[in-house]
């Protein structure tokens, strides 16, 4: 653009002190010289098939203008179009750099502990397993697991969470998070290119590369609309001229400057610059879409279907009875917590707190195994132990009738109960309760603001199911194994767009038959890599949040297409009728690219209505597991990362 633009000056100059017959030879020089490497681009997708290009188009009218003797605007043209590039270039680029930024916030060093003393190393070089300090004020140089120290951490980087968690040993931290108050030992779990920064920003940059149909659809329209404007531009040179002798060279310059006001540069530019900038907006804020595909689907969404465990409640159940049937409680916990060990299930965490809690040791197991849906049984010592729901006691007989009125009144309690079989023997009965999250309730009252109809689905008993979803005031189904979950949601899939928010693994059968799956959870691999969205502030009002996000996308992308084709109809209406020129049409089509790209890049500053993170709270406020935040945000709750 500089150099176009310096050998244009020089023609100019030329003009103003030269006689014209050497002047418009300058303007000659500085339209082929800057449309030379238009023309090689224009050649080379000739080559590829591609006849009809913006480059081509560019070339034509160029060097049409020379043929005719417009030798001035053809170097304006020029000029004008490289511009235009420069200017998009520029707009598409911002709506990109907050990705980039993301990559920028990992340090580039790290306080590595090696055989008890500290050294400085490069973030790039650590391999899982070694060990690093995180001073106060440090940013966390890996993705890691605490080993020692509890402190406060910014993770607003990775999630958009403005107020800071807690974090004890055994808890997650992300590279790129901030922490705030005292050293942190941390053992790396994830390799410098594969940390939570590392893989947003490879997904937000291979959902860029995944075409929207809207998108799809403009490819397509624009390969029949290049040749009806060569075709256009052909009939407007020849039929005025042939047909009733008009002057040649004056409907050839129209027929020129048509062809640079039908470069559908705006119409095409205007789908992808709307996509980039909403997934750039989503992923500062911890909102995950892989691509157009799925905004789009997202805003047309009817109902959103929510998983009950760790979605709509804190999927940190407590144990709160526990009924021996069989021998002593402290048996009944061991054996139970035996059988749990190592559980991903919430509740199977919540039986093995518990025995930890009371000094059970939990009872040695063998030959142990999940039952999806049911619960997980066990070898100990030589009987089979099983812990799982009513439904399983039922299907092996062992539920007698007074057991079964026990599971009765501790439901009716809004309690989710497991029983303990030794074979098919009731041994006792553990009753847990899991606490609604707190904005639960507002998120469900938003997506009901947006006129989307939530409801509820969950393995969870019937009694407990409407407990929670009357709190909610929504529809629910309930006692649902996955593949019923997935009949449920073929069945509302059939007559509305349906959302399904999980946890994105034991609901990924849900979240795959649904019209768009949504995977809670702070940066876990799942909720990353597998459904078609994640959200990683475990907030359940950024569900609506999302969805806000989707559909102030599609309008962004409507009003860009009527920006683009708006402006082509009134300019080629003009140029036909010899009103505006060749620098005036390419002047416009420039102007509505960049018209189209800022109008995009609105979406970098698009807030959901019910985004109310205060970034002022960020060096004060600590969510404490179970007591209240000093901050904004009351009550907290830990990550359960692997939920029903």
């Amino acid at each position: 653009m500089i150099g176009t633009g310096g050998l244009l000056a020089v023609a100019a100059a030329s003009h103003l002190f030269m006689p014209a017959h050497i002047s418009k030879w300058a303007f000659i020089l500085a339209t082929l010289i800057g449309l030379a490497p238009i023309t090689r681009r224009a050649v080379a997708m000739l080559r590829t098939g591609m006849p009809f290009t913006i480059e081509m188009l560019m070339t034509i009218a160029s060097m049409g203008a020379l043929v005719i003797g417009e030798a001035e605007e053809a170097a304006l043209v020029v000029f004008l179009f490289a511009v235009g590039e420069m200017l998009e270039g520029l707009s598409a680029n911002k709506a990109r750099e907050g990705i980039r930024a993301l990559s920028r916030l990992v340090p580039k060093v790290a306080l590595l502990e090696t055989e008890g003393r500290m050294r400085e190393v490069p973030a790039q070089a650590l391999r899982v397993d070694q060990t690093v300090l995180v001073r106060p004020g440090d940013r966390v140089p890996c993705d890691g697991e605490v080993i020692e120290g509890t402190s406060g951490v910014d993770e607003s980087p990775v999630t958009g969470e403005s107020v800071p968690r807690l974090k004890e040993p055994g808890a997650a931290v992300f590279a790129g998070s901030i922490n705030t108050e005292a050293a942190l030992r941390v053992r790396v779990t994830k390799a410098a290119q594969d940390n939570t920064i590392a893989r947003i920003v490879r997904l937000v940059e291979e959902a860029e590369s995944a075409r929207a149909p809207t998108e799809r659809f403009i490819d397509r329209f624009s390969r029949v609309y290049m040749p009806a404007v060569v075709g256009a531009a052909i009939l407007v040179a020849l039929v005025p001229t042939l047909a009733f002798g008009a002057a040649w060279q004056d409907w050839v310059y129209r027929a020129l400057a048509l062809l640079l006001i039908g470069c559908p540069c705006a119409l095409v530019i205007s789908v992808p610059a709307s996509i980039s900038s909403a997934l750039s907006t989503g992923a500062r804020r911890g909102l995950l879409m892989k691509g157009g595909t799925v905004i789009e689907a997202m805003a047309r969404t009817t109902h959103v279907a929510f998983d009950k465990t760790g979605t709509l409640t804190q999927g940190r159940p407590r144990v709160t009875d526990v009924i021996a049937l069989s021998g002593s409680e402290t048996e009944l916990l061991a054996r139970a917590a035996g059988v749990e060990s190592g559980a991903s299930h919430p509740l199977g965490r919540a039986i093995c707190a518990m025995a930890e809690e009371r000094g059970i040791d939990a009872a040695l197991t063998s030959a142990a195994k999940a039952l999806p849906g049911k619960g997980a049984e066990a070898a100990v010592d030589g009987r089979t132990i099983s812990v799982g729901s009513p439904r399983l006691a039922e299907e092996r007989g062992a539920m007698t009738d007074a057991v079964r009125d026990q599971v009765s009144t501790v439901e009716a309690e809004g309690k989710t109960v497991v029983l303990v079989l030794g074979d098919t023997t009731p041994l006792g009965i553990i009753a847990l309760r899991d606490e609604l999250r707190s904005d639960a309730s507002r998120a469900v009252a938003e997506l009901q603001g947006l006129g989307i109809e939530p409801v509820m689905l969950t393995g969870d008993n019937p009694r407990t199911a409407q407990a929670i979803a009357g709190q909610l005031g929504i529809a629910h189904q309930a006692g649902l194994m996955p593949e019923d979950k997935v009949a449920a949601i073929r069945g509302l899939t059939s007559e509305a767009r349906v959302m399904m928010v999980g946890d994105g693994i034991n609901d990924a059968p849900a979240l795959a038959a649904a019209h768009v799956g949504v995977a809670m959870g702070s940066g876990t691999d799942v909720a990353l890599e597998t459904a078609d969205a994640a959200i990683l502030r475990d907030r359940v009002t950024d569900v609506p949040g999302t969805i806000q996000l989707a559909r102030a996308t599609m309008s962004n992308i409507r009003q860009n297409i009527v920006i683009a084709l708006g402006l082509k109809m009134v300019f080629l209406v003009t140029t036909i009728f010899g009103i505006t020129g060749l620098w005036i049409a390419i002047l416009a089509d420039t102007g509505a690219t960049v018209l189209v790209t800022l109008n995009a890049l609105r979406l970098l500053f698009f807030q959901p209505s019910n985004d109310t993170a205060a970034g002022g709270c960020r060096n004060r406020a600590i969510s404490r597991p179970g007591g209240t935040a000093r901050g904004s945000e009351g009550v907290a709750s830990r990550k359960a990362r692997n939920v029903v």
